[in-house]
């Protein structure tokens, strides 16, 4: 997951961090369904990477690994930006055989991810960045030196997650990825019923207004829906999500608002940053303007999954947990 920092005086609010290691160990896509001939694709900054061979010895990103692996293509790296055990992509999956580079964000071990001999490096590109997930503005020097050791591909964080995980079934394919597996079968037709009934959900609750934010101990940064794919889809799908007024214009991907004016905005539901969502809570609880928010006095909230989902099956089941916190929410909160 390319971690959206918050940005605060010049201050990065970085995840937890550890530096924790896993075993070192190597393993390729289907050799059968791969191609062997020269292999290209068009990342998403518009630039076209070529290579002789399909790659074969991937390193990704956190988020970007979950995305390959769930259609088969195990990366023999991969670098996180916190701790795996909590990362909502990878707590879950089986990682044995992978090197973890790091879990930390911005720092990456280059001289065990160059004793992987890489092929390629998998990662998410950031449009207002203009950066992939790993090399933004703030990490460490001798961590882009990756770049030194593979070319990059990724797909552009746009304006939908659907999107992303079709970029990356579309990039799994290349790599060699048999897509008509039952398993990617079924992920596909849970995301395709949860929408469904997100979308019956939302046209029940006509007026129902919600706003996505992530308290700190010093600013309550309410999300740019422009800049957050998943609330773009939220918005296609009928749901209203409040655009702030005024994103901060160097890091537009929030508005910082001090707690003296945390009510601001009154919506009826509120969608937490859940990449550490009890903390994050309680962050805001702790505030003495918290219940100014008339969705925060009635605990009107729900875990937003902020900018980590990669997968038809991830998508699938947050959009079932915000259908049930939609069927809940009072459209006339007072």
């Amino acid at each position: 997951m390319s971690y959206v920092r918050r940005v605060a005086g010049g201050a990065i609010a970085a995840l937890l961090a550890t530096t924790l290691l896993a075993a070192c160990g190597t393993s390729e896509p289907n050799d059968d369904a791969a191609k062997s001939g020269p292999w290209s694709f068009v990342s998403g900054n518009g630039k076209t990477v070529t290579l002789d061979a399909t790659p074969k010895r991937i390193i990704a990103s956190g988020a970007e690994a979950a995305a390959l692996i769930s259609f088969g293509i195990k990366p023999v790296g991969i670098y996180a930006t916190g701790p795996v055990k909590d990362d909502p992509n990878l707590k879950d999956l089986d990682l044995s055989g992978i090197t973890i580079l790091g879990q930390t964000w911005g720092q990456i071990d280059v001289e065990k991810a160059a004793s992987l001999k890489p092929d390629l490096i998998v990662a998410d590109w950031w449009p207002a960045e203009k950066a992939y997930s790993g090399f933004e503005s703030g990490v460490k020097a001798s961590s882009k030196k990756l770049l030194d050791l593979a070319p990059v591909v990724g797909i552009a964080q746009g304006d939908s997650i659907e999107k992303l995980a079709q970029g990356y079934e579309k990039l799994a394919v290349s790599l060699g990825a048999d897509v008509k597996d039952p398993k990617i079968a079924a992920d596909k037709k849970s995301f395709e019923s949860a929408k469904a009934a997100f979308e019956k959900a939302v046209k029940a609750k006509p007026g129902l207004t919600v706003l996505a934010v992530s308290p700190s101990d010093d600013l309550l940064y309410v999300a740019n829906p422009k800049y957050a794919p998943e609330l773009l889809d939220f918005q296609r799908w009928g749901l209203d999500v409040i655009n702030p007024d005024k994103p901060d214009k160097g890091f537009p991907y929030w508005e910082n608002l001090s707690w003296e004016n945390a009510d601001k905005y009154q919506p009826d539901l509120l969608l937490i940053d859940d990449r550490a969502y009890a903390s994050t809570l309680k962050q805001g609880e702790k505030q003495p303007t918290w219940n100014n928010i008339k969705a925060a006095k009635a605990k009107a909230y729900v875990p937003w999954p902020a900018y980590w989902m990669h997968t038809y099956g991830e998508y699938a089941d947050q959009l079932t947990q915000l259908t049930a916190a939609i069927q809940k929410a009072d459209p006339d909160l007072t």
